[in-house]
């Protein structure tokens, strides 16, 4: 590897350390009756809302429909997530240190990999608290009717505009 090839991959290893300080990704909901939105920001460790009271607010909504709190506690990936991006950063270091072109490929197949994996994961959560609706104990039944939001991209979901997006630690 070339000085500039291990420049480029230890500044990038590094660069993944910024989802430590900010979040992944980010999803908002705008309708009428919340013209200024509401919004969620998904970090490495938890779930929060955009602002103080959104994610109470997304929750008290959800259960109108049936839908599932939205606990970051119940979410696994959050507890391993930093570990993985920990190690991924740091074995980009090690990587960037040896100057062996093969473990760059190695590392930049594994950070592919990596990502596909958590967007595949992200779309099934979203595809689990969108369609496994208690319609029972719904208080606005509507049946046929799913709720996942896109993983990129805007979707109209009943009356509300639901946008999500990469944030500036994904």
């Amino acid at each position: 590897m070339s000085k500039l090839s291990r420049l480029l991959t230890a500044l990038a290893a590094i660069a993944l350390l910024g989802a430590f300080a900010w979040p992944l990704w980010s999803i908002g909901l705008v309708a009428p009756q919340y013209p200024e939105g509401l919004g969620m920001k998904i970090r490495l460790t938890t779930v929060q809302g955009a602002s103080e009271h959104d994610l109470t607010n997304i929750n008290e909504l959800n259960h109108y429909i049936g839908m599932k709190v939205i606990d970051p506690d119940a979410i696994p990936e959050l507890k391993y997530m930093p570990w993985v991006v920990a190690a991924l950063s740091a074995l980009g270091l090690l990587v960037a240190a040896s100057g062996r072109r093969t473990l760059l490929v190695g590392w930049v197949a594994l950070l592919v990999t990596g990502s596909a994996a958590g967007l595949a994961d992200f779309w099934r959560w979203t595809y689990d608290y969108g369609h496994d609706i208690d319609i029972e104990h719904a208080i606005i039944k509507i049946p046929g009717t799913f709720y996942q939001p896109p993983i990129f991209g805007v979707k109209q979901i009943l009356n509300f505009t639901a946008t999500s997006w990469p944030a500036l630690g994904g």
